[in-house]
């Protein structure tokens, strides 16, 4: 089955797809310019719905709001075309963004960001009454997160290394211990890097391929079972979403220069394998 693509705004950084349950749509957002798009597969339509400061990742909140995760490290909640902040920045990412952001079971938000000229990226847990706590530093690019399907481990992806990690997760402290590596992926030509990821219902992990021009799933194990193809060289990201969460949407990037990054660079593409995924945990920070 081909890519259908639904929407091509020619995003530079193309992040993000996330499923929201309560609308039955799709938000996505395109890092650099700071535009946040929507999809409304019930009508086709879709539309820019933002536009402003960067918004590297977001979650969905218990009430339906949007939860920003944007640059300086900058936290604000979207809801009904109003910013209001949460956090206002992070001294020690005053010159950083925000990355990939995936809330767990309990609401809180482990939240990436990206390496500054001086030091390499962290991972950071916000939990719901404001406390935010510095998980990892030495990051090359922090990236794709996701859980088993017990939520006893977590995974978590150094784009820049080239490795999906594993972490033993409790659930009660949302603390992470005994990283090793769930798969590397190799410095060959044509392979590109591990980027945003998720989790589906058998517990199969999928992995966006930047540079790679593919989704790639990994079975429990670790072992790769599954290629799909899309007209993109750098594919960024995907999330199971619609009535049975049996759609796969996936951004790209590289809509600037469409010529050498593929046709359907810098878009949304939907697809449907018959493989069903759940649905994400939302956030639950506390304003």
């Amino acid at each position: 089955m081909q890519p259908e693509l639904i929407a091509d705004y020619r995003c530079i950084t193309g992040e993000n797809p996330l499923w929201h349950p309560d609308e039955n749509a799709v938000y996505w957002t395109d890092i650099p310019t700071g535009r946040l798009f929507r999809y409304d597969p019930s009508t086709g339509a879709h539309a820019q719905i933002y536009e402003g400061e960067q918004v590297g990742g977001f979650t969905v909140q218990e009430d339906g709001a949007l939860l920003l995760f944007m640059a300086r490290g900058a936290v604000k909640v979207w809801r009904e075309g109003e910013l209001h902040t949460v956090i206002e920045d992070i001294p020690d990412e005053r010159e950083s963004r925000f990355n990939d952001v995936i809330a767990d079971p309990r609401g809180r938000v482990f939240c990436g960001t990206m390496p500054t000229p001086d030091r390499l990226g962290r991972l950071y847990r916000l939990d719901p009454d404001g406390a935010l706590t510095r998980l990892l530093d030495g990051i090359g690019v922090s990236n794709g997160m996701g859980f088993t399907p017990d939520h006893k481990q977590m995974y978590y992806t150094d784009s820049r290394k080239r490795e999906i990690y594993l972490f033993d997760y409790d659930i009660d402290t949302g603390s992470l211990a005994n990283r090793r590596i769930f798969a590397t992926v190799p410095d060959a030509e044509g392979e590109g890097v591990p980027d945003g990821m998720t989790v589906d219902a058998e517990g199969y992990v999928w992995s966006a391929r930047w540079d790679g021009r593919c989704l790639v799933r990994y079975t429990p194990d670790g072992a790769e079972v599954q290629r799909v193809a899309f007209p993109a060289k750098k594919v960024s990201s995907l999330i199971f979403g619609g009535p049975d969460y049996t759609d796969i949407y996936v951004t790209t990037a590289g809509g600037g220069n469409k010529a050498e990054e593929g046709e359907g660079a810098g878009a949304l593409f939907r697809i449907n394998l018959g493989i069903k995924g759940v649905p994400e945990f939302r956030s639950n920070i506390c304003l």
